[in-house]
């Protein structure tokens, strides 16, 4: 296929359980990928196959896969909906062009629905939205589209309503073409007859019908000015044009219902991708930056004729080796081509090319613009490095991710492991880019950073079941940080004389809280020549060698700033590094007197209730030092949202489920870092400081 206006990127997300797999397969047996349908609960779904997301019920990995459906080729990614693995979302989004986003029909708009959303906004991704599971206990379509408008801000345009509620749904009303498409109990997504609607809802289908036709007018001034002279509604093709460019411009939202595990309403939505969401010539095209990370004004514009951009977005290991996915912007990628690297400035062989169905995959002798493929073999290629034609270099914008905010000591339970181990994990590092691994220089322990409980319980499930390396795991530590609360103004004069030339250098300066989320700045407003300025830089370097460590308890000082005002040197004694060592010296000599304070990661932990245990559930997270931020009825229960530091957070999803006898649901992302408590801070100091004995032992 070389028609690109054929070609359809498209991702699903979704809170987690809103029924995004479950979709991906109702999807693959529709347009013929799949014969048989595996069912998530049976862990038996095709895009889940890591043996954790089996037993779990959940995504983990985002998995990739294409079908054809009406002639034209979709590329599809089913993507996690937990929150410790939004990355897997966000990294997603910034290679596709449109993505299906799925709400569950009772649930509503979950507080992961409302992250994803964000990415998506901040990835400019136009979205078709389904809500899903209508046929549910308790599930009300008006009510999620009503919370698409107040909790997302969006617009959604209804194309869809409902026939008949939970038990009684039987399928959904076309508006553009006011006919119903009903399925009967079989099953089978195929058994389905296109009717007239019942009469009864016969006003309802008039009312929605009008809004979307007001909506989607808007889009071609002369449409609307005949619509609103006539009063007559456009032919439908005309429509369908007004839907497409509101859709692409993100003007709106089409929204669609339905039950994937009934099987109903899954064509509807296939059709609204194909009609509706934008091809890769009609996406704005990925802005190219230099190696600062700066724009260059120029664009990767989606041809094939062009010089070759591509973005590796994410990196697997399985048994053939390393896979790369790649999403070509432009150009062609041939097999046994050499393609420029140009995070490393290294060239990269294409040795197979692949395209991928969840884990089975087709040799390809090549690909082009606007295809999402595999590549095997690539050997120093990351996750959001470019690759490009080596006569004709470019980067593209490269993907930002989020500082982990929990980490946990790990060691191989039998000493011979430790070779196998760092193997396992440097592969682990390289797949995802939000867990990371340290080795303490003090202890030589191993230490694994990650998003939160559940993503480090995988990755060890992982490095025990793949990689066959038996962990021994410590408590989880939490990310804490330090920052300052009080000016102050200092001196500190570093002299050395030992035979020979010494050291000499002085240096007056202030040291001050900085805005939030500044980090560290430095300033020189010396005057008269009394510290020369080819060494400012030394004192600005000595200061922030140091603010990795912070005076209270070793944790990195944020938000930290310095002014040096004055000083003095001596003509043949004072050097860039006498500067150096004085600026070291002065930070730990002037921190302690500037009120440092103990900084704690703040999460925002979003619960499901049931009615009768909402006193419970509240009291537990007061008891946790949170605040309740608000509370919301539904039909079932009540959503609690409040901001709890994550160290009270360990070990929660027991204690709510023994609470809310195994009804309760929670999420939790990062919000902020706020002071600690007096009483906190010195348990963890305390608790920092013996650990630290006991390493000296």
């Amino acid at each position: 296929m070389t028609d690109l206006s054929l070609y359809r990127n498209i991702g699903i997300f979704a809170h987690v359980d809103a029924g995004k797999t479950t979709t991906t397969e109702r999807i693959l047996k529709l347009t013929g990928k799949i014969h048989k349908i595996g069912e998530v609960h049976d862990g038996a779904a095709t895009t889940d196959f890591m043996a954790q997301e089996q037993e779990r019920g959940i995504t983990i990995q985002s998995a990739a896969t294409s079908c054809q459906w009406n002639g034209h080729r979709l590329n599809i990614i089913d993507t996690p909906g937990h929150v410790d693995f939004t990355i897997e979302v966000y990294r997603s989004l910034k290679v596709l062009d449109g993505g299906i986003a799925v709400f569950c029909g009772s649930g509503g708009v979950e507080p992961q629905s409302e992250t994803n959303w964000r990415y998506a906004n901040d990835s400019e991704v136009a979205r078709i939205i389904y809500i899903n599971k209508l046929d549910r206990l308790g599930a009300d379509f008006y009510r999620v589209v009503k919370q698409v408008e107040e909790v997302l801000g969006a617009r959604p345009l209804v194309m869809t309503l409902p026939i008949g509620v939970e038990d009684e749904f039987v399928g959904v009303v076309d508006l553009l073409t006011r006919k119903a498409w009903v399925w009967d109990d079989s099953g089978d997504p195929l058994k389905y007859t296109i009717q007239e609607p019942p009469a009864e809802m016969a006003d309802q289908i008039e009312e929605w019908r009008e809004k979307l036709v007001e909506t989607a007018v808007e889009q071609e001034d002369d449409i609307m000015e005949k619509y609103l002279e006539d009063g007559e509604s456009p032919d439908v093709e005309t429509l369908q044009r007004c839907i497409r460019k509101g859709t692409i411009s993100r003007a709106f939202f089409p929204t669609f219902g339905g039950s994937s595990f009934k099987n109903k309403g899954v064509q509807l939505i296939l059709n609204g991708v194909v009609d509706y969401l934008p091809d890769p010539t009609e996406v704005k095209p990925q802005p190219e930056v230099d190696l600062e990370g700066n724009e260059t004004g120029t664009f990767a514009i989606v041809d094939a004729s062009r010089p070759l951009r591509a973005l590796a977005f994410k990196i697997m290991d399985d048994r053939f080796g390393a896979l790369t996915f790649l999403r070509i912007y432009s150009g062609r990628l041939e097999k046994g081509s050499t393609v420029l690297n140009t995070f490393t400035g290294k060239t990269e062989r294409i040795g197979r090319i692949v395209e991928m169905h969840a884990n089975s995959r087709e040799e390809l002798e090549s690909a082009q613009a606007g295809d999402i493929i595999a590549a095997i073999g690539l050997k120093n290629v990351q996750t959001g490095h470019t690759l490009c034609d080596p006569d004709k270099p470019a980067t593209l914008e490269p993907m930002v991710f989020p500082d982990p905010v929990i980490s946990i000591a790990i060691a191989p339970k039998d000493k011979g492991s430790n070779e196998k181990m760092g193997v396992a994990l440097g592969k682990l590092v390289q797949e995802d880019p939000s867990f990371r691994v340290e080795t303490d220089q003090e202890s030589g322990e191993v230490i694994i950073k990650g998003m939160g409980e559940l993503h480090l319980d995988i990755k060890v499930d992982i490095l025990r079941r793949t990689y066959g390396v038996d962990v021994n795991v410590g408590k989880p530590q939490v990310a804490y940080r330090e920052s300052i609360t009080r000016r102050v103004e200092d001196s500190y004069t570093h002299k050395k004389q030992s035979g020979g030339s010494g050291q000499y250098a002085k240096i007056d300066y202030i040291i001050e809280p900085g805005e939030v989320g500044s980090g560290f700045q430095f300033e020189s407003t010396v005057t008269g020549g009394n510290v020369p300025r080819e060494y400012w830089p030394a004192v600005e370097k000595g200061f922030k060698a140091n603010i990795d460590k912070g005076v209270l308890a070793g944790f990195p000082c944020v938000d930290l700033k310095v002014n040096l005002t004055d000083g003095g040197f001596h003509n043949v004694d004072s050097s860039s590094i006498a500067f150096e060592i004085a600026a070291r010296a002065a930070y730990r000599q002037t921190l302690p007197k500037a009120d440092p304070q103990l900084l704690e990661p703040i999460m925002k932990v979003d619960v499901y209730s049931p009615d009768a245990n909402v006193g419970d559930v509240i009291g537990d997270l007061n008891r946790r030092r949170g605040m309740i931020k608000s509370q919301e009825a539904g039909i079932t229960g009540v959503r609690i949202k409040a901001d709890v530091p994550l160290s009270d957070m360990f070990g929660y999803i027991g204690d709510l489920r023994t609470m809310t006898s195994g009804r309760g649901q929670f999420s939790m992302e990062f919000s902020h870092y706020s002071p600690c408590p007096r009483n906190v801070a010195e348990e963890v100091i305390k608790e920092v400081r013996e650990r630290n004995k006991e390493k000296d032992k």
